[in-house]
């Protein structure tokens, strides 16, 4: 009988029964988590079994570096958004700069100004 590195006997895998169905026989015994699992709840990942659970934590690992990317492109977005609204109003107060004083004056509508040449 072999041994684990805690010096516990590892029972043979024809004696094993599914994790997840306990009618089922074992056909492999997952290298992450240490339990065995039938057909349907075994699957192949990077040349060696795993279970489901398992590469759904390895499949999430990105995730977890990706809260702080993504803290940081809200920070970005939201500094677009006040450039972009800053320039929105200082075209518009160009814009308002650049008409002529009679405008503001309200003289510019009693005035001829476009029989003006």
């Amino acid at each position: 009988m072999t041994t684990t590195r805690h010096s516990e006997p590892l029972p043979g895998l024809a004696h094993q029964r599914c994790f997840n169905h306990a009618l089922r026989e074992a056909v492999a015994r997952c290298p992450q988590c240490g339990n065995y699992f039938c057909r349907e709840c075994i699957t192949e990942h990077d040349d060696r079994v795993i279970c489901a659970a398992c590469l759904g934590k390895l499949a999430r690992m990105p995730l977890l570096r990706r809260p702080a990317f993504a803290g940081l492109m809200h920070f970005a977005e939201c500094l677009l958004g006040i450039f972009l609204a800053w320039f929105f109003f200082y075209l518009i107060g160009e814009g308002l700069i650049s008409l002529p004083s009679s405008f503001h004056e309200q003289t510019l509508w009693q005035a001829n100004w476009l029989d003006k040449k």
